[in-house]
């Protein structure tokens, strides 16, 4: 790795000021991506900016029908907090899937939503549920969040600092995870609240995560898998094929995914 400088702040304020002044410096959260994409040179900041020993950005609080998740709570944090094994169980299993027990417990939701990996889970668990995510400077409704892959709607010098996950909803995720990295080959995000239903894919889209307007259709007439029976899966050609998966093959995996997803949201 090559020189950079540190800084670890233990305010909000302090992270503020730090990334209004200082140069070509890069939020630190937990590392899991941009420390590894630095030891290659694949990313060179002049500093870095850790956010982990801010005590106001980590920590689980139940709001009235919103979960509010502090950005530096980790994956192993939300995965075992009885308050969202309690409010969204599927949201508690999706963060106990994500990687390996050390990606877990270092790994933050603030960092994994920020970096919009087109192969994370948090982003589709969001869409599906209609997070909010809070930054220092305004609030973000998560369909206006991702933008595009490896693209949010975040300005330069924004921090995430909360997300808000409304509650009352069945949800469910499931994933055909890679073996070795346990990246979403195909992961697909359901939520069912009232007669509203969101399904939400992500490690297929050529773009990233997004919304399947038509499973959402169906599924709305019908809770039930078999109400995608007949439901044309997402075209090949807007999906990702690589050496793991082919883009017929991730279609493919859509569907079977989203009908093990909605399995699980009604608790069959």
């Amino acid at each position: 790795m090559y020189n950079f400088n540190y800084h670890r702040p233990s305010t909000l304020r302090q992270a503020n000021g730090l990334v209004g002044k200082v140069e070509d410096n890069k939020l630190l959260g937990g590392g899991q991506t941009l420390l590894p994409t630095m030891k290659q040179r694949l990313a060179s900041p002049a500093a870095l900016i850790d956010l982990s020993a801010i005590p106001e950005l980590s920590g689980i609080e139940q709001k009235g029908r919103n979960l509010v998740i502090g950005a530096t709570t980790t994956h192993a944090e939300v995965a075992s907090s009885d308050l969202v094994k309690a409010a969204i169980p599927g949201f508690a299993a999706l963060a106990g899937g994500i990687g390996d027990p050390h990606v877990r417990h270092k790994g933050t939701i603030g960092g994994s939503i920020a970096n919009n990996d087109p192969a994370a889970d948090y982003p589709a668990a969001c869409l599906a549920l209609g997070a909010t995510i809070v930054t220092n400077k305004r609030r973000i409704a998560a369909g206006d969040f991702f933008t595009g892959m490896f693209s949010t709607a975040l300005d330069e010098g924004e921090i995430i600092t909360k997300v808000i996950v409304p509650t009352g909803a069945k949800f469910a995720y499931t994933k055909f995870r890679n073996p070795a990295s346990r990246y979403a080959m195909v992961g697909v995000a359901v939520a069912k609240k009232g007669a509203k239903v969101a399904v939400a894919v992500t490690g297929a889209g050529s773009d990233g995560v997004f919304r399947w307007a038509d499973a959402e259709a169906a599924l709305g007439k019908r809770f039930n898998p078999k109400a995608l029976d007949g439901v044309k899966t997402p075209d090949a050609k807007d999906l990702n094929g690589d050496i793991h998966a082919s883009a017929d093959y991730r279609s493919h995996l859509i569907g079977v995914m989203t009908r093990r997803a909605v399995t699980a949201a009604s608790g069959k």
